[in-house]
């Protein structure tokens, strides 16, 4: 079985492991409609030799009231039996999205137990862009046992949000861009007013990558936070337009060894939507 070095793997180690035994490597590309991108055809017409693609636009529970919740336990076993993962093996997911959505596939992953996870730095981008080998078409999968998983943790509802506006045990930071966050128009992405949950501090997640795509050094990870006034002895939890960007701040902590974290799911999309939540929009008075 293949133990992966760190939660974070960088392209020259995928190249060198990636036949290895017990190792699945994971397409979580998911783009916003506005991309008007095909995640699945582009997965079809190239892909890192031996990939399998998650699907993640798919990978949720449609049976739940927020607009993108992560899956129920047997939903994300089946998916990934169904990709031929089998229990214990080790997973590098990339994507080639402008969300980095390999991290909501890892917040999903991890939060379910599933213990041996990695992102590949830089992504499919990198990976191209270094010119190493890629195929196309569909692999052929045989499925595999379903792994016994649990209800995801770390995951905030609308409830507990509400909750923390009083208690403010933990602090909530928003991924999305300054414009979203502290305008007063129209939300581009979900169509509604721009704002936040108040008191919620902002790092938009396009800050914690360099210009190729790979993450930031821990140093300036960490520098980043504290710039946004987060203080990293005490718990965070992250939030979004839809739960997606917001996995990628919480990857950044995981980097940092901070784990006292969670993901409000419903983020802006649920929030927002509510005529009921207090809201707050414009700049900090």
């Amino acid at each position: 079985m293949t133990t992966l070095p760190s939660p974070l793997v960088t392209t020259e180690w995928l190249a060198a492991h990636r036949d290895a035994p017990g190792l699945a490597v994971l397409d979580a590309s998911y783009h916003l409609p506005a991309a008007a991108r095909d995640a699945a055809a582009e997965f079809a017409a190239g892909h890192i030799p031996a990939a399998r693609f998650l699907d993640l636009a798919s990978l949720f529970d449609a049976a739940s009231p927020v607009p993108y919740a992560v899956p129920t336990p047997a939903q994300l076993a089946a998916r990934l039996a169904g990709l031929g993962i089998a229990p214990g093996d080790a997973i590098v997911l990339y994507d080639d999205s402008a969300i980095r959505t390999a991290a909501r596939a890892w917040f999903v992953l991890t939060a379910s137990g599933w213990t041996e996870v990695a992102i590949l730095d830089g992504g499919f981008g990198k990976w191209r862009a270094e010119g190493r080998p890629l195929e196309s078409g569909a692999p052929e999968i045989a499925p595999a046992a379903p792994a016994s998983l649990s209800a995801a943790r770390a995951v905030r509802s609308k409830a507990e949000m509400l909750a923390n506006l009083s208690s403010r045990a933990e602090q909530v930071l928003d991924a999305r861009g300054a414009d979203r966050v502290y305008g007063t128009g129209l939300d581009p992405v979900h169509a509604m007013p721009n704002g936040r949950i108040p008191g919620a501090l902002n790092l938009p997640y396009t800050a914690l990558f360099h210009p190729d795509g790979t993450w930031k050094a821990p140093e300036d990870l960490r520098r980043l936070f504290m710039e946004a006034g987060i203080d990293l002895d005490r718990p965070v939890t992250t939030t979004c337009g839809s739960g997606v960007t917001a996995s990628v701040l919480l990857f950044a902590l995981h980097l940092l060894g901070k784990e006292d974290t969670a993901l409000y799911d419903g983020s802006w999309s649920e929030w927002g939507a509510d005529p009921a939540t207090p809201k707050a929009q414009g700049a900090e008075a």
